[in-house]
């Protein structure tokens, strides 16, 4: 039996993309929600999970920070998915049929100055791959939707035009994750190491905390703070750094870190894409 990875939205999402992407030789698993992508990882339902953490041109995913720690899982791998925007319509369809388009609403200002010049409103829609689902099901003649090109065979619509994103460099960063914790030396662009901390209540807590990486030569690639349990006094940082938790110079940093703070735990080891 294959394994399975689960993936928030429907079939043709661009979540969906990054598992045939990164993991093909995997059966993909759609569910509503990431808690429920986390909950299938977690009840034996499915074996992995593909959550997105950040994209290159709206920023980080709401609430998967907050999510990690809490999960139960480890992560495993990354994967960068240049996310390409295709406007798809019902067969025999041509772009100046299309009035509106219905897309993930962090979709539509990405490709803002495509529907600008062709004179075409965009709506907002909970899912774009459903968008689509739900336009080869309605069958609306003057209405397209923006998602994956991977949506249109999968729902039977055409592709009026690719690749219709303002910005050439938008990509999303999806984090692989399991079960079971796997700090093995692997991959060939080095290893990374993800963890999160809070700082003690003492002054410059997190100045001091940071100050072993900069000592020891260590790139912190991501630092994000967020608040635990609607408190504005208890933060919680979110923080990826290069390296190894067993190489030299991050022991040292780890150790530095620790005593600056509460509380610390690793939430994966793992190999660097060489997108990255």
């Amino acid at each position: 039996m294959k394994d399975r990875i689960a993936f928030q939205g429907e079939l043709g999402a661009y979540s969906h993309q990054a598992c045939s992407e990164a993991r093909p030789d995997m059966t993909p698993v759609p569910c509503h929600t990431f808690e429920d992508v986390i909950n299938a990882v977690r009840s034996g339902d499915a074996d992995f999970a593909m959550l997105p953490v950040e994209n290159s041109t709206y920023g980080r995913v709401a609430d998967i920070h907050r999510m990690l720690p809490e999960s139960g899982l480890h992560i495993l791998d990354e994967a960068f998915v240049r996310v390409r925007i295709s406007l798809l319509a019902l067969p025999g369809a041509v772009l100046d049929d299309i009035k509106t388009v219905r897309a993930h609403l962090v979709l539509l200002p990405q490709s803002a100055g495509f529907l600008s010049s062709h004179g075409i409103t965009g709506i907002a829609a909970a899912d774009s791959a459903g968008a689509a689902a739900d336009l080869a099901r309605k069958k609306t003649a003057d209405e397209g939707v923006l998602a994956a090109s991977m949506a249109a065979e999968i729902y039977g619509l055409d592709i009026l035009a690719n690749d219709i994103e303002d910005q050439g460099h938008n990509t999303t960063r999806f984090l692989i994750m399991g079960r079971d914790a796997d700090h093995t030396r692997r991959g060939k662009q080095g290893m990374m190491t993800t963890f999160v901390f809070e700082v003690r209540n003492i002054p410059a807590a997190l100045y001091k905390a940071m100050g072993g990486f900069a000592t020891n030569g260590i790139n912190m690639t991501k630092l994000e703070s967020y608040m635990v349990d609607g408190s504005f006094t208890a933060t919680r940082f979110y923080a990826d750094i290069d390296g190894h938790p067993d190489d030299a110079n991050v022991k040292l940093a780890m150790e530095e870190l620790d005593y600056f703070t509460n509380s610390v735990s690793i939430l994966g080891v793992y190999p660097a894409d060489q997108r990255r």
